[in-house]
Order: C-alpha cells, then structure tokens, then sequence
C-alpha cells in the first residue's frame, strides 16, 4: 500500500467529545452528575464505557442495574457499529459535545444486540476483518496469519495504540503489483432516512479497461440516490470518518486509508443540513 501513514495516523486518533447523562427515569440515591469523555472514533461504545459504567453505578441502587445501553434522541445506539459511524449516521450535523443518555434498565431488545463481555466485542471485530480479507485476498492474508498476529490486532484496537495495531494491519492492506489493487473493496453504506441496516455487494476497485474506480464509480453503481440530485439540488451528504471526500477519490486508496480497524469502509449518506 501507499504509504501515507499521516492520514492513518489521522483516522486513528479522530475523537468525539462527548457528554454522557443518566436517563431521567433511572432510579439513584443521590444525583447523577453528567459524564464527559473524549471516545475514540475508531473504537465500540461498549469498548471504551467502563469509567462511564462506573461512574452512573456508584449514584444507582445495585438492584436497579442491569446491561448498559446508550441511546441518542431516541435511537438506541448498535454497539457493533463503530462509534464514528454511529456519530456521522445519527448526529454529524448537531452541536458538540454529542449528547448521549445511558440507560441501565429495559434493555431494547429489538434493537440491540447483547455485549456481556469484551469477548463479544472481539469476536464480531474478528469476524468482520476475516470478511473483508476474504472480500480482498481469498482470506489467504488472515489465514497466514497467526493466532498471536490476530491478537495483536484486537490489543492495538482495545489499548488504543496505532503502531501495535498496523504492524500488524499493514499485511491486510497489500497487494502484488500486477493486481494494481485488491479483489473487492470492502465497504458498507448506511443511510440515516432508511430502516435498512446496510448496503453490501462485490465490487471492484479497477474497471475492466483498468481504470481506477472512484466513490463516484461506488456510489452511482449500489446507491444512485446519493449523488444524483433531485430536482437539482443536492439533498444528501456522503461522510466517512467525519469529512466528505471528493467522489473522484479512488475507491483502492479510500478501502486502504479511511477504512476503520475492522477493513470495511463505513460510508453514511445523511441528509444535508438545510440551514
């Protein structure tokens, strides 16, 4: 891969301040005051709450908590989305410090699935990045790997620390030259109007006359609807990691550089703010 280590580097430490408060119905003894933390965008919610966790229990009766669960203006929040694409799909155009209320009680079964344990954590971060190696490199990159090497990836993820963490994830962003790119990007688009969880299907970073495909290329070719204006005007935002790249972008350089940990890029199409 190209090595423009700036722009991994700035994908990995992109933060999001943000204040945590106690739903209003939750049983305390004494007041719950807010909770401030800088998360990680690149990180899981349940990942990096503890000190979170820790602080709401100590003003709650212990019978009264059971599984944390975080919501946003009424949208219980997917722990297995990584928190940046949490933010970008439900509040990229809102004010900071994002506004999250914690909930330790009537647990969203419909919505959410259950995370009893970094275990679970680990396990679907795994699976996602054995997908994409699969999507690029037939899995043979994942499946050369180690037990120790996969490990590794986990640890730079759950500690926080880059280089720990590409030592190891510069193998899954290779490539041999003749190929000039992987066998199929791994991406997923999310649209904050819709039910739909996600948009996924094959596709390949190079055209068949070897030309570079861009997010243009992407967009036009799985969800039309967020490039082509409607009646002229431009009613959608297409946001990874918090900015709008250009649609000629690459699709090979983005799925290298602006992927999260787990190797997929994660593209919201959100409404543009009409203000």
């Amino acid at each position: 891969m190209t090595d423009d280590k700036d722009v991994l580097r700035d994908v990995w430490f992109g933060r999001i301040p943000t204040c945590f408060t106690l739903y209003q119905d939750e049983i305390t003894e004494r007041e719950a005051e807010p909770y401030y933390l800088l998360l990680p965008r690149i990180s899981y919610l349940t990942l990096v709450t503890d000190k979170v966790k820790k602080h709401f229990q100590k003003v709650m009766r212990q019978e009264e908590v059971s599984e944390i669960w975080f919501e946003y203006e009424g949208t219980p929040l997917k722990w297995h989305y990584p928190i940046g694409l949490l933010f970008d799909l439900h509040a990229s155009n809102t004010a900071l410090p994002w506004s999250i209320t914690v909930h330790f009680k009537n647990f969203p079964e419909k919505d959410l699935l259950h995370c009893h344990s970094k275990d679970v954590i680990e396990a679907h971060f795994m699976a996602c990045i054995k997908e994409a190696d699969a999507l690029k490199h037939k899995s043979q990159v994942i499946n050369e790997m180690q037990k120790k090497d996969h490990k590794q990836l986990w640890m730079g993820l759950q500690n926080d620390k880059f280089e720990q963490f590409w030592a190891i994830n510069r193998k899954l962003m290779e490539y041999s030259p003749e190929d000039n790119g992987f066998r199929y990007i791994p991406f997923r688009i999310y649209q904050a109007t819709t039910e739909r969880p996600f948009i996924q299907k094959l596709f390949r970073p190079i055209a068949s006359g070897g030309q570079l495909h861009t997010l243009g290329d992407l967009l036009k070719d799985v969800c039309p609807s967020a490039i082509t204006p409607e009646d002229g005007e431009q009613k959608t935002q297409v946001m990874i990691h918090g900015i709008e790249p250009m649609l000629e972008t690459p699709i090979q350089w983005l799925s290298e550089h602006m992927s999260y940990p787990d190797n997929f890029l994660h593209i919201s199409i959100i409404p543009r703010p009409t203000d």
